[in-house]
């Protein structure tokens, strides 16, 4: 066995878990509104308890009907009538023979909902929030206090009594626990605040009375950020003597993660940051407790959870992100066919940016099945077809890829290397995680014996070699800026640039700020030490790049001392570098050994035009070269065409 160690059994107190992977807990918000469960929730679980995982632990229930719940069709804990819902979920998953946990909480001040109450220990509003709604918490009192200590402790044994193996609770992330636990979001006076003794004492009575109401043997874990990464916050320090004390009250196992909503990027990590992001807080607190550590966070492949249980940096990893991309990577890794896992590439597009701030369930990039689990299986098609697939992007590769699931015999045209966009898009040492995805796309289409024409496709070889199907995933093309001194030597276009064609001199200027343009940017001053000036006519950068990534580019770019000007229209290239306007009419030169256009792009369907009046087969265009957009965009659109040829 090629991972050994993620598949070596466990324990968590009592409980004996088949293998080291555990499905980390993630709002879905595919529960009905009342918090009960519904059946989409149950194939969603369903469906990650067969793929191998030795624990299940359910996304975070919220305990109370007062001010615990904080998103939108939330799956609930706060009464008995959710045990019945819960014991199906319990069941379902445990009769895949996986273990069954589910995730207890209370918001604080990190209600999404945005709707009053909302308690917290002190009147700190999370900024984001703020913003929108103008919401400050209320200050708990001692009555509130007791209440919430209360409605954790039924919650566990609603829990216990639904037949979940397992509860844990929920003191991570910016919620209610953690907001006692970090003096960022804790400035009160009397017995729960102040020290750290004070601070943890919440959390303590918490565990004491869902002790006593569970009893000594029922397995309880409590999730834990090693550091919220606030200025002010809550330091690993703190975090490892919190686990001490939880060690001492009987928690069986620590789960480990980091951040909280305001600090968002350490939570749900993009992929401009670190791998395994917040092992090494897994790392120090196992040196300090005897019970089992779950390290969590962007442990995206396989090869780094064995290197992570196998160097004994924690007992069990947490996979969140990663499932959805793939429910079937425990399957995939036990077996030996890791090549085969499709994975996370932590763009946080579907699962965050599109759910979070649009009130969606949860969805995936490079898995569209995600939240739809019965609903989009890949069948046989009743009859086999000849498919041509023109381009071998992303949208390309993906309706190959499931077209030939389903038995058509398909051919893709690619003049150059397979990969489309994503060569580029991965050339940044920062977006590396395209790169096993890339791979993933080329072994598919290998395993599945689809052929590799490496030839620019026209109309007459798609009439010649008589196609019943031809899906048109042409991708785009810059779009033009049309400038006086456009034609200079020193004037390259940035996926050029991404794509080492073309070499720049020490100082750039980078037409165009969003996403390709910044991160073009970011990639000369970063990894070719360039002087970069990235120039943006609109008022902001970044405006078609997401929350989290932004986070991080933004503190990317004043580390490498990129200098930006916003509101600036480029009207001319010269010898010397461009001349740009601001909206008052002023202009001004700005010099430059070379100037990179990333103007942003236009479909490129030409082909589409020509090959739509041939007779006798049927024509489709799918991804870029219908609209530019992102990658799940053009995934998706690919999955769905391909499931109905």
């Amino acid at each position: 066995m090629e991972f050994k160690s993620l598949f070596q059994s466990g324990k968590i107190g009592t409980l004996e878990v088949s293998n080291r992977v555990v499905k980390a807990p993630q709002s879905t918000a595919m529960s009905n509104m009342d918090g009960s469960v519904s059946e989409r929730l149950i194939r969603h679980y369903k469906k990650l308890a067969e793929g191998g995982v030795g624990l299940v632990i359910v996304e975070y229930a919220y305990v109370d009907d007062y001010a615990s719940k904080s998103a939108h069709c939330q799956l609930g804990i706060s009464s008995n009538e959710h045990i019945p819902g819960l014991a199906w979920l319990a069941s379902t998953i445990k009769e895949t023979g996986a273990k069954a946990g589910i995730q207890i909480e209370h918001c604080g001040r990190q209600k999404f909902l945005g709707t009053p109450p909302m308690l917290a220990p002190s009147r700190i509003p999370w900024p984001t929030l703020y913003e929108k709604t103008g919401m400050v918490p209320e200050e708990m009192n001692l009555e509130q206090i007791e209440d919430v200590i209360e409605a954790f402790g039924d919650a566990a044994l609603r829990a216990q009594m639904a037949g979940f193996d397992l509860v844990e609770i929920h003191g991570a992330h910016g919620y209610l626990i953690t907001n006692f636990l970090s003096p960022h979001t804790n400035k009160r006076l009397d017995l729960y605040g102040g020290s750290l003794e004070n601070r943890m004492r919440f959390l303590k009575r918490i565990v004491e009375n869902v002790r006593k109401k569970v009893g000594p043997d029922y397995p309880v874990t409590v999730r834990l950020s090693g550091s919220d990464y606030e200025p002010d916050g809550l330091t690993i320090e703190d975090t490892v003597e919190i686990s001490k004390v939880l060690e001492t009250l009987g928690i069986d196992a620590i789960h480990v993660s980091g951040g909280d909503h305001h600090m968002m990027v350490h939570q749900v990590t993009p992929m401009a940051l670190s791998v395994c992001h917040n092992t090494w807080a897994a790392e120090i607190i196992k040196k300090e407790v005897n019970i089992p550590v779950i390290a969590s966070g962007s442990i995206t492949l396989p090869r780094y959870g064995e290197e992570i249980i196998s160097s004994g940096k924690a007992d069990f990893i947490g996979l969140g992100r990663p499932l959805w991309a793939d429910p079937d990577w425990a399957l995939k890794a036990k077996e030996g066919r890791s090549e085969d896992v499709r994975p996370c590439i932590r763009c946080n597009d579907g699962c965050l940016e599109r759910t979070f701030y649009f009130y969606r369930a949860v969805s995936c990039t490079v898995n569209p099945a995600v939240g739809r689990e019965g609903e989009l299986d890949i069948a046989p098609a009743e009859q086999s077809k000849k498919v041509a697939v023109v381009g071998g992007g992303p949208a390309g590769m993906e309706a190959a890829r499931v077209a030939a699931l389903r038995g058509h015999d398909v051919t893709i045209y690619e003049k150059r290397e397979l990969g489309g966009a994503l060569i580029e898009a991965s050339a940044p040492e920062f977006k590396t995680d395209l790169r096993p995805l890339h791979q993933y796309y080329l072994t598919q289409l290998q395993k599945l014996d689809i052929q590799i024409q490496h030839e620019e496709a026209t109309a007459e070889t798609i009439q010649n070699e008589n196609y019943d199907v031809v899906i048109l995933a042409t991708g785009a093309k810059p779009i033009p800026l049309n400038l006086p001194g456009q034609e200079n030597t020193r004037v390259v276009h940035a996926l050029d640039v991404l794509s080492n064609q073309a070499d720049t001199g020490q100082k750039v200027l980078v037409i165009g700020g969003g996403m390709v343009g910044t991160e073009t940017a970011l990639h000369l001053a970063e990894e070719h030490q360039r002087d970069v000036v990235l120039v943006e006519m609109a008022d902001q950068i970044m405006g078609d790049v997401g929350h989290s990534e932004a986070m991080v580019y933004f503190d990317k770019i004043k580390k490498d001392k990129i200098k930006v000007l916003t509101g600036e229209k480029v009207t001319e290239i010269t010898h010397e570098g461009i001349i740009v306007q601001n909206k008052k009419g002023q202009t001004k030169t700005i010099g430059a050994d070379t100037v990179v256009i990333a103007a942003g792009f236009t479909p490129n369907n030409t082909l589409s035009i020509n090959i739509s009046t041939s007779n006798n087969v049927e024509v489709y265009s799918i991804g870029d070269c219908v609209k530019p957009a992102k990658f799940l965009d053009a995934i998706h659109q690919a999955f769905h065409l391909a499931r109905k040829i």
